[in-house]
């Protein structure tokens, strides 16, 4: 369990939920530790504006749905509706058609063959029928041959010099003996599109003439019996299509004779047409914003198309729902007012109760308690005997934080108690050691008297650990003085109520500076050689096995065995004093040679070592050879004599083949015994392929 020190980071589950989960746990804190404005934080007017936020969503909601359902049946009841209208249209095109037809079969009797031969008489005859004038763009006679003979419209009679032989609906009529209703086709004589209805004329059961009338599409409307509907009305569209789907009625003349699918509003109702998603004669579909209908006529194979805005058909029911709505927020807000006006009549006795309180805290206890039923009465007795056990923990608490002052001013290490991170009560020598006033110290963070916040991050876990283990703690840290010196603290800590981290922790501090001091003098002469400074063998035999643990990752690294020749005459000759100035000198030129974070050993006697961390096989041989020139070079002046020495080094790289650490050091030592065998003063290298002994077995062998 942490300690209230150092209780800073979150509890674990929390990080393995997931994000979604984590957002609505910082939200809902978010909105707890919300006050709003000033206004909102009386309980009486959150109530008063929880009414009415839930009036309105309750209204608002009930009004939605309605809205939304009214809608879906208004759709419903539009859709059969658009579809009937259109299949009316449909069947007037088609009544149309046929009264057209009729028209011109009621000419056919008229027309007989001495009318066929004297077109002057026949023009007369188209003439005074007036079809040309009202329903027909023009009326003609042709021969059966195709000759156009006589040519009526609105500009007069004409006799063209043209045939109708090439056309498809000309041979059919002729062929068929029936009347035909042409496709969309360009007018023989205007030019632009026309739809050619054609009539035979029957003797003797053989066609003596074709009589016939054109319908334009672009100068003129397709049908004048349904010209309101073909012209845009507001928001609908109507739109008369062949059988082919080309548009020969649209309010966009620019459109006749094109596809009715390039129409964006018509694309995706053609498209379904065409792929037979539909039943019957008849369709509609509601295609995004827009409802589309359509509907076919049996004696041409026309369509009538039919498109007209979802929010033109609902527009009125929305109007009249925003209405509801702007209805029944004002109902809302007079239902909240007069909530409110409750609410204050209720709440006037927890008002009392919060100014008796305010007094309690200011000091007064002489105002009388409100009197009250209900909760509220209950409340006020439950605050009561809350107030009368408070004074007498309050009284508790003083004579207890008295005595324990006197204990902590008596005591001879610093004494604190920290809450929640923060010291809260400090004892005379405590402040003594880290040179502040209590008054500047109390109520600060304990992170102030660590010397540095690394320390303060590492000690929270560690003091947790122990006191979930039911455990106090102690450990050695830096600390820091007011006037920024630092020194060495023994720190305990233990907390006042195991497993209640919010009761604080009481914590002692020791200075101990003299005794890391002296411990890290030990440690040191315990690794270093005491004539030279350098590492002796305990320390490099240490270095060298954590280098072989750390593989692969140590490598590349090198050992170096120095051997020094000729020493031991300067020991007979000069005497050991000489022989010991010769080994700081020599440990001193070899220092000069190597880096910082090469580590430069005695072994004893006149050997030493080179432990190469991060460095390879040839690195290595041109740094002995470095050492080896150093060490030759030495002159060191003794009595009036010069003295001097040479050294025979092996080196050996660590590689796979090492089983252990005694046996890299065997090799290395082995290609030193080498250099020394084959005449000194020389660098040899080891070869993983030869064999090795221990290093007591090589020193036996020097010594034979």
């Amino acid at each position: 369990m942490d300690a209230d020190l150092f209780a800073d980071d979150a509890p674990a589950p929390i990080a393995r939920r997931s994000p979604v989960i984590r957002l609505l746990m910082r939200l809902g804190s978010a909105l707890a530790r919300w006050q709003g404005p000033r206004w909102l934080r009386s309980l009486q007017t959150r109530l008063a504006v929880g009414g009415l936020l839930s009036l309105l969503v309750g209204m608002s909601v009930t009004a939605w749905m309605l809205a939304e359902r009214a809608e879906h049946d208004l759709l419903q009841q539009s859709t059969t509706r658009e579809r009937a209208e259109t299949e009316h249209l449909a069947q007037g095109v088609q009544r149309h058609l046929a009264w057209l037809q009729r028209s011109l079969e009621a000419l056919t009797p008229l027309v007989g063959e001495l009318e066929v031969h004297e077109p002057a008489r026949a023009a007369e005859l188209l003439a005074r029928s007036g079809l040309a004038q009202e329903q027909l763009s023009n009326l003609y006679l042709a021969a059966p041959d195709g000759r156009l003979l006589v040519y009526v419209d609105s500009a007069g009679v004409r006799y063209p010099q043209t045939s109708l032989a090439d056309r498809d609906y000309f041979r059919q009529a002729v062929h068929s003996g029936l009347p035909v209703i042409s496709p969309p086709v360009p007018g023989r004589i205007s030019g632009e599109p026309v739809v050619i209805l054609s009539h035979p004329v029957l003797r003797g059961g053989r066609v003596v003439a074709v009589v016939g009338g054109a319908m334009r599409l672009a100068s003129r409307d397709l049908l004048q019996d349904v010209r309101a509907v073909l012209q845009a009305d507001g928001p609908v569209l109507t739109v008369i299509t062949d059988a082919e789907g080309r548009v020969l009625a649209h309010p966009e003349r620019q459109r006749i004779m094109r596809p009715l699918r390039e129409d964006a509003r018509f694309e995706q109702a053609a498209l379904r047409w065409q792929a037979g998603d539909a039943a019957g004669h008849a369709a509609t579909w509601q295609i995004g914003d827009d409802l589309v209908s359509t509907a076919s006529e049996s004696r041409a194979g026309w369509q009538v198309w039919r498109v007209v805005p979802q929010a033109a058909l609902l527009a009125p029911l929305r109007a009249a729902r925003n209405a509801a709505l702007r209805d029944a927020a004002l109902l809302a807000l007079v239902a909240a007012a007069l909530l409110g006006l409750f609410l204050h009549w209720q709440f006037r006795p927890l008002a009392r109760l919060q100014r008796r309180a305010a007094a309690l805290l200011a000091g007064d206890e002489t105002s009388p308690w409100p009197t009250a039923g209900g909760e509220i009465g209950r409340l006020t007795r439950t605050l009561q005997h809350v107030w009368a056990e408070r004074l007498q923990v309050d009284n508790f608490n003083a004579a207890v934080l008295q005595k324990l002052g006197s204990v902590m001013s008596a005591a001879p290490v610093g004494l604190a108690f920290t809450r929640n991170q923060t010291f809260e009560l400090v004892s005379v020598e405590f402040c003594r050691l880290l040179g502040h006033a209590e008054a500047a110290i109390v109520g600060q963070r304990a992170q102030v008297i660590f010397a540095s916040n690394e320390d303060y991050a590492q000690l929270g876990p560690l003091v947790g650990q122990a006191f979930g283990q039911g455990l106090s703690y102690a450990g050695e840290w830096q600390m820091l003085r007011a006037d920024g010196s630092r020194f060495w603290a023994l720190l305990q800590a233990r907390p006042v109520l195991p497993g209640e981290p919010e009761a604080g922790t009481i914590w002692s501090v020791n200075d101990v500076t003299e005794q890391v001091q002296s411990r890290r003098l030990l440690e040191h002469a315990a690794h270093h050689d005491a004539l030279t400074g350098v590492v002796n063998r305990q320390g490099f035999e240490q270095a060298v096995q954590a280098v072989f643990d750390a593989q692969p990752t140590a490598r590349p690294a090198a050992l170096v065995m120095i051997d020094l020749d000729h020493f031991k005459p300067i020991n007979d000759t000069a005497g050991h004093a000489a022989g010991d100035a010769m080994l700081v000198a020599v440990a001193q030129a070899i220092a000069s040679r190597v880096r910082g974070s090469d580590l430069v050993v005695r072994l004893g006697g006149d050997e030493f070592a080179l432990l190469l961390p991060g460095c390879t096989h040839d690195r290595a041989l041109a740094v002995a050879e470095k050492v080896r020139e150093a060490i030759t070079a030495l002159a060191l002046t003794w009595e009036g004599h010069t003295l001097r020495v040479g050294a025979s080094l092996g080196v050996a790289e660590l590689g796979d083949h090492h089983a252990s650490p005694a046996q890299w050091l065997a090799q290395a030592d082995a290609a030193c015994y080498d250099a020394k065998r084959m005449g000194r003063g020389r660098v040899r290298t080891a070869s993983p392929l030869r064999q090795v002994h221990s290093v007591p077995e090589i020193a036996a062998k020097g010594a034979a």
